[in-house]
C-alpha cells in the first residue's frame, strides 16, 4: 500500500514534467530523527503540519522549514482562522490519505474536493530545492522549488505564504 501512494505521486510529478529524486530511509515520525537522515541531502527540508478549525469545517496544511521555530497561537493570530488544533488521523486520511508521520503536501493529490487550504512558510521561496515524504515516511522526494510551485497551481488548492515565526506577533 505504502508503495502504491508513492507510485501516485511520481506518476503525478512524471505527468508534469516534473524532475525529483528520492531518498530511501528507515520510517522517520519526528524531525528529530529526519535530521540524521537528511544530513546529505542539498534541500530545505520541511515540516508539515494538518490543522483544522475550531469548527471542524476547514483544513490547513502548514508547510515550514524544519528548523523554524513553531508555536500554534502565533500562527492563529496570523490566519485569522480562530482556534486551531491537530487534525486527528482520521481527518488525515479523509482529506489527504496519509497517515501521521507522513503528511506531505503530495496528500493534496486525494483532496479532490479541494478543500485543504495550504500556507507556505515564506522562507521557502528562497529554496532551490525541497524534500517532503512521498506520502510515506519511509522516503524523502527531492524537486526545485520552481517544480513544487508547478505542482500546487495543477492541484488547484488555495495556497498562501506566511511568517510562521513566532516573532512580530
Amino acid at each position: 500500500m505504502l508503495f502504491e501512494k508513492r507510485k501516485r505521486v511520481f506518476d503525478v510529478l512524471a505527468g508534469l514534467g516534473i524532475e525529483y529524486e528520492v531518498f530511501e530511509h528507515p520510517p522517520l515520525n519526528t524531525i528529530e530523527m529526519a535530521l540524521e537522515y537528511w544530513k546529505d541531502i542539498e534541500a530545505t527540508h520541511c515540516k508539515n503540519l494538518f490543522f483544522r478549525n475550531h469548527k471542524g469545517n476547514q483544513h490547513y496544511l502548514v508547510i515550514i522549514k524544519d528548523t523554524t521555530p513553531f508555536n500554534v497561537t502565533s500562527l492563529e493570530k496570523k490566519l485569522r482562522q480562530g482556534k486551531l488544533t491537530f487534525g486527528s488521523e482520521k481527518r488525515l486520511i479523509k482529506y489527504l490519505d496519509v497517515l501521521p508521520g507522513s503528511v506531505s503536501p503530495f496528500g493534496l493529490i486525494n483532496d479532490t474536493a479541494k478543500h485543504v487550504i495550504v500556507f507556505l512558510d515564506e522562507q521557502l521561496k528562497n529554496s532551490q530545492k525541497i524534500s517532503f515524504h512521498p506520502n510515506d515516511n519511509t522516503a524523502s522526494l527531492v524537486l526545485s522549488f520552481s517544480d513544487f510551485i508547478k505542482y500546487l497551481n495543477h492541484q488547484g488548492n488555495f495556497y498562501g505564504y506566511i511568517d510562521p515565526s513566532p516573532k512580530n506577533d
